[in-house]
């Protein structure tokens, strides 16, 4: 059967102005609508029900699936979320997934029953009903992904360059004199632990330290944090400092140092990624990437309403990070 990229590749056009030629024609130029309705005759093209539905129907909600709703770093992105939804006259539906393929792929199906308009994801993954609509409509497709940016996804998304996050904290580091540094990271598969343990090499690279980097995988947790400290703290040749791939775990990892009797920043120093609300509040406060969780978020719903009423945007926004100098960062002990 015929798709809308047939119909692109036969007629020279995007496979989004063949969608909007199809399901909204007032969109198209004449001459190109009528170039692309010959060619999807031609084709044997038959419209898809579930895309035309997308299309043609709106319940005035977006969906938001989110991995983890007790994760801090996901409430702020979700108060812009709905800060830019309310704006708009949108209503946001959340759902939380716990990081289970079934739970994505539930929420997903929202779409083609027209119970909401589009998707944010703020995961990794895209479940099979999401997939789909996305091969149907490409371009056109109301699905984005919101700060967990994965090009193998093929959508748009809002994110920053986390691999540039990534080495800024190291060479903070290694500019205070470290040499054995430790990345307390998340788990080997998600995007997100893979673009900045990038940045992570590069900076080691760049200083001939990328042997004496230690990479311990976790999971975002604070539990996952403090388990790879006393890990990491109980070597002979223990690091003098940790970056951690979020500030939960470099809470974790400044509890384990308080249990072991380690001093922050006099023995050990811990820059985190993230830079939530608390981070702020700690003993010592937490050097850290700052993230604009709430940029995140509106620019998502944004970004989203935009193909929902195919107005013309990039579709892959980075926004801007910064290192927030605080206490917990020192050059190492004589």
């Amino acid at each position: 059967m015929a798709t809308i990229y047939d119909i692109a590749r036969h007629v020279g056009v995007s496979a989004g102005t063949v969608s909007r030629a199809l399901s909204r024609p007032e969109k198209v130029l004449p001459a190109t609508r009528e170039r692309i309705e010959r060619a999807a005759a031609a084709l044997g093209y038959v419209p898809n029900t579930v895309a035309r539905t997308l299309k043609t129907q709106r319940s005035g909600k977006i969906l938001v699936t989110v991995p983890d709703i007790a994760n801090p770093f996901f409430a702020k992105i979700l108060q812009g979320a709905e800060e830019a939804a309310q704006a708009a006259d949108y209503a946001v539906l959340l759902g939380d997934t716990q990081h289970q393929p079934e739970r994505e792929e539930r929420y997903a199906q929202m779409l083609p029953r027209n119970e909401a308009d589009g998707l944010i994801v703020l995961g990794h993954r895209l479940p099979p009903t999401a997939r789909d609509i996305v091969k149907q409509l490409g371009a056109a497709a109301p699905v984005v992904n919101g700060c967990e940016f994965d090009p193998a996804l093929g959508i748009p998304s809002v994110h920053i360059d986390n691999a540039a996050a990534s080495r800024t904290a190291m060479e903070h580091l290694y500019g205070l004199g470290h040499e054995r540094i430790a990345v307390v990271g998340g788990p080997p598969d998600n995007p997100l632990h893979r673009q900045r343990l990038e940045g992570a090499r590069a900076a080691a690279r760049a200083r001939g330290r990328l042997r004496m980097l230690t990479i311990t995988p976790g999971d975002f947790s604070v539990e996952s944090g403090y388990a790879a400290a006393r890990k990491l703290l109980g070597r002979a040749s223990a690091p003098t400092a940790a970056f951690c791939f979020s500030d939960q775990m470099a809470l974790g990892v400044l509890a384990a140092c308080r249990d072991l009797g380690i001093r922050v920043p006099e023995d050990f120093s811990i820059v985190g990624f993230d830079d939530l609300a608390s981070s702020r509040y700690l003993t010592p406060p937490l050097t850290t990437i700052a993230q604009p969780m709430r940029e995140i978020g509106i620019r998502a719903v944004n970004l989203l309403l935009a193909i929902i009423e195919a107005v013309e945007v990039p579709h892959q926004q980075t926004l801007d990070f910064s290192l927030m100098l605080r206490a917990s960062t020192a050059a190492p002990a004589s």
